[in-house]
């Protein structure tokens, strides 16, 4: 007679946390004690966002100060300096509307009918382009607006999307130049990538905005903002390159050899078969490189730019608004963690799209 093996049944939802959180008597105090401690800690800060926060900007900052919660009055009657920084008030509907063209931009590249070099390059270079005219204008009847007028979150979106633009490109430059088989190629290219992850990237946007143009010719100096987005690129790419060079080594040395067999060009075996594997070993270190370069664009605070977080400074920074810093920074947080997690989100469905991790 066959004997038939029958699993037993799987928990269900309630055993499994019966299992994990009240397993012995000890672990079930210590899990009551914690739930209570977060159910507290939870309805302390509602209570303090929510229910007793103040809204409307009527009774000005003094309503604020009686109440017993949060005062977003402030982000009602400071928003414009938040988002827009220093840029003309008459223009900002300019600046607005280069933010939702980044954004357009950034959902058009997540969408797989896009996925062509052709397509993915006259999507980001009319985005920035438009971005780039709204901005600055000087065109089209727009009044024109110097950079250093420029803040807030489209700056924080201009020196992001500028940086990965540059960056990216030369990243992958990099790397393709360190696996060279020419050792004076390798070793000088592994030598400059080391030498620039070695240092903080404030120390490096701090030489290219001050100390940059005392050793450059007048005419190679350019705008302050551009030399920023340069050294921001030039570190960005020194990282990447390191990302994507570990990515081309995880692809098995006989995907290139059968290519040579096959009579493929250098170029046409970089394209084809080595780059799209490495990217795709390299996605979740380039999803987390893009969200670290996201967040590092506040650093440039240090060398007089007025990106989102130094114009968030700037809005509590009146006397009169001066107690209410804490929403202002919540606020901001706010919108770094939307972009952030819009990010880490999209990089994880490129993950499932193309089984990153499976064999």
């Amino acid at each position: 007679m066959e004997m038939v093996i029958v699993a037993p049944p799987a928990p269900g939802k309630l055993e499994d946390l019966k299992r994990r959180f009240f397993a012995t008597p000890l672990q079930a105090i210590l899990s009551l004690i914690s739930l209570t401690i977060m159910v507290y800690l939870a309805w302390k800060l509602l209570n303090w966002a929510v229910f007793s926060a103040v809204f409307t900007t009527t009774g000005g900052p003094e309503a604020c100060q009686a109440a017993a919660g949060a005062c977003w009055s402030v982000i009602a009657a400071r928003w414009r300096i938040i988002l827009f920084g220093l840029y003309p008030y008459e223009e900002q509907w300019r600046s607005a509307l280069a933010c939702v063209s980044v954004v357009v931009m950034t959902v058009l590249s997540c969408i797989p009918a896009f996925w062509t070099g052709r397509r993915i390059t006259l999507v980001w270079g009319i985005g920035t382009a438009l971005f780039y005219v709204l901005m600055k204008g000087g065109v089209l009847g727009l009044p024109y607006v110097g950079e250093e007028t420029w803040g807030g979150l489209a700056l924080t979106l201009f020196i992001f999307v500028t940086t990965c633009l540059i960056g990216f490109p030369l990243a992958i430059c990099l790397a393709l130049l360190r696996r060279s088989e020419l050792p004076w190629i390798s070793r000088t290219t592994g030598l400059i990538i080391d030498a620039v992850r070695s240092l903080p990237l404030i120390s490096i946007l701090f030489t290219f905005a001050i100390v940059l143009p005392f050793a450059m010719p007048q005419w190679l100096v350019g705008d302050k903002l551009y030399r920023v987005i340069v050294g921001s690129a030039l570190f960005f790419s020194a990282y990447q390159a390191e990302i994507v060079r570990g990515g081309m080594q995880g692809v098995p040395t006989g995907q290139e050899e059968a290519a040579m067999a096959l009579g493929m060009s250098y170029w046409q075996r970089i394209s084809r078969i080595l780059l799209p594997q490495a990217m795709r070993n390299a996605l979740p270190a380039t999803i987390n490189q893009f969200v670290i370069s996201f967040k590092e664009t506040s650093l440039v605070v240090i060398v007089g730019f007025f990106e989102i977080l130094a114009s968030g400074n700037a809005a509590y920074g009146t006397g009169e608004w001066r107690f209410a810093y804490v929403e202002v920074y919540a606020f901001i947080a706010f919108i770094y963690f939307v972009f952030v997690f819009s990010l880490s989100r999209y990089g994880a469905f490129l993950e499932r799209r193309m089984s990153v991790g499976e064999r």
